[in-house]
């Protein structure tokens, strides 16, 4: 299994590179092949006087190479230049990558809860499942908010196909999770659902599979506006990751995210992982 690995050779990126538990959640799920992305602006050129801005960022990159191959991952290093996010994904899909992996910050000074524009402008179109790995933002030696990543998860479904794709993952994932708490929020505004439909019951049936394999789960249903009920469950539960399908119901977002999944990723305490429809 291939995982892209984007990084700015930030100090926030080198918290995700360097943290040997999140490499070790990585492994369990059956990451082998890891591709470090680290992308120079279009705008930095090589003949800016002083500044030698490919090699400094490969004199940097080497160093993460070494800190991943010694945690048992082949390894491959792409430096290249462009646009962040469309490199990024086309790396991940050139490769076949099956998870592509961006650190982000926490807070800002504004005390209002954002990501960085590459993974906004990733979350917004990749075909590769994403995870934003949320970073601590005020440190000077910032650490990842959670180590475990994939320990306990927050799975939120609409019932929609793409939740449904979503929930696939844990084929995979379930080797490094121990708890999930499965979340449909009803809302008068978008119902998605017949009336004859009963979501504890299919919510039962979700942790049905996850309880076959040894996944302690419970699930919820709330009413109200679903961003923020998922958001109340977390605070709640405190999972590592919350994860979702990156579109909603409306066939005109083929390029964008849903409402709810864009909230989520601005504004949850931790990471985040979106699932993206079938092309």
């Amino acid at each position: 299994m291939k995982a892209v690995l984007a990084t700015d050779l930030s100090a926030a990126s080198e918290a995700t590179i360097e943290n040997e538990t999140c490499l070790e959640c990585l492994g369990r799920i059956g990451v082998d092949e890891m591709h470090l992305v680290t992308v120079i602006p279009s705008n930095v050129h090589a003949g800016m006087p002083g500044i030698d801005f490919e090699k400094r960022r490969r004199n940097a990159i080497s160093n993460y190479e070494r800190v991943i191959g010694d945690a048992g991952f082949d390894v491959e290093t792409h430096v290249v230049r462009g646009t962040p996010h469309r490199r990024i994904r086309g790396i991940a899909e050139t490769i076949g990558a099956s998870l592509t992996v961006v650190g982000s910050r926490g807070k800002s000074p504004l005390e209002n809860r954002v990501i960085g524009s590459t993974a906004r402008n990733l979350a917004r179109t990749t075909e590769t499942p994403l995870l934003v790995n949320r970073i601590e933002r005020e440190a000077d030696d910032p650490a990842v908010v959670r180590q475990h990543l994939f320990q306990r998860m927050l799975y939120a479904t609409d019932f929609s196909e793409n939740a449904e794709r979503a929930f696939e993952t844990f084929s995979y994932l379930r080797h490094a999770t121990q708890e999930a708490t499965l979340v449909h929020v009803e809302t008068p505004k978008d119902p998605g659902l017949a009336e004859d439909t009963d979501p504890e019951g299919r919510l039962a049936e979700l942790a049905d599979q996850l309880e076959a394999w040894d996944i302690e789960t419970r699930i919820e249903v709330r009413q109200g506006d679903p961003a923020d009920e998922i958001l109340a469950v977390e605070d709640a539960v405190d999972p590592t990751t919350i994860l979702v399908g990156s579109r909603g119901h409306s066939r005109l977002r083929r390029l964008l995210l849903g409402s709810v999944s864009e909230d989520l990723v601005a504004r949850a305490n931790g990471n985040v992982m979106l699932v993206p429809p079938r092309m």
